[in-house]
């Protein structure tokens, strides 16, 4: 059995990556970090991810694993992108919702996707697995579930805000969920 940390103080992030990993990744560990936060300074979400499972690494010096993820907008050339979660400058999900919507107002074209990158840092490899959820920005946020940009998101072939669905419909399509079912594949060959 190995022991992943999972490389994030994101308490939303932790407790969605648990039930998203939990039954795929086996017999494994998945722990919470409690070291420093590294300076996401990267210009993609790749590098980003790389840069927190690096961190966690070299703090623990287990298997780190970490994602990297933001809402890229059509009309605003990829924006917020890696720039999502401090985008209003507060790091609150109502303030950077809210500017986003007052960004797209009288906007037509309102297509984006979800992003996300999940990383594996583990002193021999670094992998990278990204998925995407295309969909569109609502003109008004609606639902209680889920964090960040999900209650103004509408995923594509769904009615609703990605906060309308429950967290276990979320995680059995989101960007996330993707991201790391990728990964858990390449986890499984390397870890069995």
């Amino acid at each position: 059995m190995t022991t992943f940390v999972l490389a994030t103080h994101n308490a939303h992030k932790v407790e969605e990556l648990r039930r998203i990993l939990g039954e795929r990744l086996g017999p494994h560990e998945l722990v919470g970090y409690d070291g420093p936060e590294p300076v996401e300074d990267g210009d993609t979400f790749e590098a980003n991810a790389l840069i927190k499972a690096r961190a966690a690494y070299a703090h623990t010096g287990l298997p780190s694993i970490a994602d990297d993820s933001g809402i890229a907008v059509a009309a605003l050339g990829g924006a917020p992108g890696i720039h999502s979660a401090r985008y209003a400058g507060t790091r609150e999900d109502v303030d950077n919702y809210t500017l986003l919507l007052a960004n797209l107002e009288g906007e037509t074209d309102r297509a984006a996707e979800f992003v996300c990158v999940a990383a594996l840092v583990d002193g021999d490899r670094e992998l990278t697995v990204r998925g995407v959820w295309p969909g569109a920005v609502l003109e008004a946020p609606a639902g209680a579930h889920g964090f960040g940009y999900d209650p103004v998101f509408r995923p594509d072939g769904i009615a609703t805000s990605s906060a309308e669905l429950t967290p276990d419909e979320k995680n059995a399509i989101s960007h996330r969920s993707r991201a790391f079912g990728g990964l858990v594949v390449q986890l499984r060959e390397l870890y069995g």
